[in-house]
C-alpha cells in the first residue's frame, strides 16, 4: 500500500513563519544551554524534539492560523539547539582537561559548532531518501513526535493515548529524578574471581522505544549488553582479578568504561562500514535523483511537495562555503597550513561517514539513544592514527585530534537530529527543503550561545580533576573519555585488542544476517543495533528488550492490523516519551536554578512496579483496534 503523509504533497500549508521563526530560535537557545549544563553535569542529553513540539502547541493554540506544518518547523530548529549541545559538551571540555585552555575563545567554538553542525545537516540531503523512504527505518522517537503533532491537530479520540501517556511518562520522570527511587536499578556478585553484573534503567521512555522499534531490534540491543556484561567483563575479571579491591560493582563497571566497551567502538566501525556498503544503492538512487531534480528544475519541471530536498548544487556550494573557514581557522589556531589541509580533508570524509551513521542509529534507537561519543570516538582513532602516522605527536597532535573530532561530534549529532525531524516530516507531510534550511538556522543560533554557556559553568564549577575545578565541580564524562582515547593512541596505551574484538564479533553478525537474509527469515542481524548495546551500559538495553517484548505480545493477540504505526499503542508509546522528555527539560532547568525538588526517602521497589505497571498499560492500550 503507497504511503501517505498526514498532509498530502498536492496540499501546501503555510510552513516558513514569521512566529515559527521566532519560536524555533528562541527553544534551540534555550535547550542548547539547558542540554549543555546537563551534558556536563551528567554526561547525558535530553531530546526536545517532542517537548518543543508541545511548547509550540501550546504557544500556537493563541493563533487562528496555526497549523500541524507550523509546529513541525518550530521543533526541527528547536531539536537541533539540543543536538549541537551534545557534539559541543563532549568534545570541546577535552582541551580543558588536556589543559590547552581554561575558557573557550568565543570565535573557536561558535564557528566549528555552527559550521560543523550545519556539515552534519548538509550531508543527510543525500541519506533522507536511503533511510526513511526506502529503508523505512522506524526512528522511535521521530514517530512518537509525529504521532505528537497529529494527535495535536485532530485532537478527540486520538489524542487520548497520547494524553495519558504523556501523564503517565512525566509523573513517574519527575518521581524518579526527585530521588523517590534510583534511576537505574543495578546489583553486580562475585563468582570466584568473576564478577556478575544486572541492571536496568527505570524509564518509561526507554521502554517505549523498544515498542516502537519491535522486538528484533530491541533484543539485538539486549544481545548486545549481554554480550559485554555476561560474557566479556566475568572472562575479563577472572583473567585479570581484582588488584585494587573494588566492590563488584565498581569492578564491573571499571571493566566496561576503561575496556569492553572499546568492543563496541570496533563493532560500530565494521557495522558503520558495512552499512554503507550495504545502502551504496539507495545513498547513489539519493545522488542521482538530487542531480535529476536540479535538471529538472532547470527545465522549469516540478517535484512533489514532499520529495523536495536542498538542491545538491546548493548542498556542494554550502559544504565548500563551510570547510574554508573551518580550514583556515585550524591553521590560526596550530600555525600550520600543512595540518590544517590534512585536517579538513579528515574533517570532511570523517564527517560524511559520521553523519550516516549517526542518521542509520537514529532510525534504529532513537536520538536519546545515539551513540555520538562512539562516532567521536571513531574519528578520534582514525584522525590520530593518521597524524601520528604523519609525525605529529604531544599536546600539538592531541589538540589537532580534538578539533577534528569536534567538527565530526557536532557535525553526527546534528545529522542525527536532522534525520529523526525529517522522519516526523515525512510522516506529517512537510517539505524536507524547508526543514534542512530550519535545521541549519536552529544550529547557528544555538551555537552562538554555546561559548558563554560554556565558560560560565567553567567559572562557577570547573571541570574536576583540571586546574578549573572548584567546589561542585562539573564531572564532564564524555570528554574524558575522548582525552583518554586521544592520550591512549599517541602514548600507546589504547586497548586496540577490544577494538578488533569488537570488530570480529561484527563481522560474525553480518555473516549471520547473510544468511538470514537468503533464507528469507523475519529475524535479521543488523550490527549496528548490537554494537550499540554493547558500547552503551546494560542497563538501558533491558527496558528497551521489554518494551520490545510487550509489542510482540501486543502484535500476537491483535493479528490483524498489528504491524499499523498508528496504533494506539504506539500513541501510547509517543506520549510516555514525550512525557519523560518534557519532565526531562523541566528538571534540567530546575537544577541549574537551583531548585530541584527531592524526598526525603527512596524506595526502588515502587519504581519498578509502577514501571511494570506503565507497560501493563501499554499493552492493554496497544491491544485496542
Amino acid at each position: 500500500m503507497e504511503f501517505k503523509p498526514y498532509v498530502p504533497p498536492e496540499e501546501s500549508l503555510p510552513e516558513y513563519t514569521v512566529k515559527a521563526f521566532v519560536l524555533g530560535v528562541l527553544l534551540s537557545i534555550i535547550m542548547g544551554a539547558a542540554n549543555a549544563y546537563l551534558g556536563l553535569y551528567a554526561g547525558m542529553t535530553v531530546s526536545a524534539s517532542i517537548p518543543a513540539a508541545v511548547i509550540s502547541m501550546a504557544i500556537l493554540f493563541a493563533f487562528k492560523d496555526r497549523n500541524i506544518l507550523e509546529n513541525n518547523m518550530v521543533q526541527t530548529a528547536a531539536s537541533a539547539g539540543e543536538s549541537l549541545a551534545a557534539g559541543v559538551i563532549f568534545t570541546f571540555p577535552a582541551l580543558v582537561v588536556l589543559e590547552y585552555y581554561t575558557t573557550f575563545p568565543y570565535y573557536l567554538v561558535t564557528i566549528i559548532a555552527a559550521l560543523g553542525g550545519s556539515l552534519g545537516a548538509l550531508f543527510t540531503v543525500v541519506l533522507r531518501r536511503a533511510f526513511i523512504v526506502e529503508e523505512k527505518l522506524p526512528y522511535p522517537e521521530g514517530t512518537a513526535c509525529a504521532e505528537v503533532l497529529i494527535a495535536g491537530d485532530k485532537g478527540g479520540s486520538h489524542a487520548k493515548p497520547i494524553l495519558w501517556g504523556g501523564i503517565f511518562g512525566g509523573v513517574f520522570k519527575l518521581l524518579g529524578s526527585s530521588g523517590l527511587w534510583a534511576g537505574t536499578v543495578e546489583t553486580a556478585k562475585f563468582f570466584g574471581r568473576r564478577v556478575l553484573y544486572f541492571g536496568s534503567d527505570l524509564s518509561a521512555a526507554l521502554i517505549s522505544v523498544g515498542y516502537i522499534v519491535g522486538l528484533n531490534i530491541a533484543f539485538l540491543v539486549f544481545l548486545g549488553g549481554a554480550i559485554a556484561w555476561f560474557i566479556a567483563i566475568p572472562i575479563y575479571a577472572a583473567k585479570m582479578g581484582n588488584p585494587e579491591g573494588l566492590s563488584a560493582l565498581d569492578l564491573a563497571w571499571t571493566i566496561w568504561s576503561t575496556k569492553i566497551r572499546y568492543m563496541g567502538v570496533g563493532a560500530m566501525v565494521v557495522g558503520g562500514l558495512w552499512s554503507l556498503v550495504k545502502l551504496r544503492g539507495p545513498i547513489l538512487r539519493g545522488i542521482r535523483a538530487g542531480l535529476e531534480a536540479a535538471k529538472h528544475r532547470q527545465a522549469g519541471g516540478t517535484l512533489p511537495r514532499t520529495e523536495e530536498d536542498l538542491p545538491l548544487n546548493y548542498v556542494l556550494i554550502l559544504i565548500v562555503a563551510f570547510v574554508i573557514p573551518m580550514f583556515l581557522l585550524y591553521a590560526h589556531v596550530l600555525n600550520s597550513i600543512g595540518i590544517a589541509a590534512i585536517m579538513a580533508v579528515l574533517m570532511l570524509i570523517l564527517g560524511f561517514f559520521g553523519s550516516a551513521i549517526a542518521g542509520y542509529l537514529a532510525g534504529v534507537v532513537g536520538s536519546s539513544n545515539n551513540p555520538v561519543s562512539g562516532i567521536t570516538i571513531m574519528s578520534l582513532l582514525f584522525t590520530a592514527l593518521i597524524l601520528k602516522a604523519l609525525g605529529f605527536s604531544g599536546t600539538e597532535g592531541m589538540v589537532a585530534t580534538i578539533l577534528v573530532a569536534a567538527v565530526v561530534c557536532t557535525a553526527a549529532a546534528i545529522a542525527g537530529d536532522t534525520m529523526q525531524d525529517l522522519a516526523t516530516g515525512y510522516l506529517v507531510g512537510a517539505t524536507p527543503r524547508r526543514q534542512q534550511v530550519f535545521e541549519i538556522i536552529g544550529t547557528f543560533f544555538a551555537a552562538l550561545v554555546m561559548v558563554p554557556v560554556l565558560n560560565l559553568l567553567i567559572q562557577a564549577y570547573g571541570i574536576a580533576g583540571t586546574p578549573t575545578a572548584k567546589e561542585n565541580a562539573l564531572a564532564a564524562p564524555q570528554a574524558f573519555l575522548m582525552t583518554k582515547v586521544t592520550q591512549g593512541v599517541f602514548k600507546g596505551t589504547l586497548e586496540w585488542n577490544m577494538v578488533f574484538i569488537g570488530a570480529g564479533i561484527a563481522v560474525v553478525l553480518i555473516i549471520l544476517d547473510e544468511i538470514l537474509a537468503k533464507k528469507g527469515s523475519k529475524f535479521r542481524t543488523p550490527v549496528m543495533p548490537v554494537a550499540v548495546g554493547i558500547y552503551l551500559p546494560f542497563s538501558l538495553g533491558v527496558p528497551i528488550f521489554f518494551g520490545g517484548l510487550v509489542r510482540h505480545f501486543v502484535i500476537r493477540v491483535r493479528k490483524e492490523g498489528a504491524e499499523n504505526p498508528t496504533d494506539p499503542g504506539v500513541l501510547g508509546a509517543a506520549g510516555l516519551i514525550a512525557g519523560e522528555a518534557l519532565m526531562g527539560i523541566i528538571f534540567a532547568a530546575l537544577i541549574v536554578a537551583g531548585a530541584a525538588p527531592s524526598v526525603g526517602f527512596s524506595s526502588d521497589l515502587l519504581g519498578v512496579i509502577l514501571l511494570v505497571a506503565i507497560a501493563a498499560w501499554l499493552y492493554i492500550t496497544g491491544k485496542k483496534k
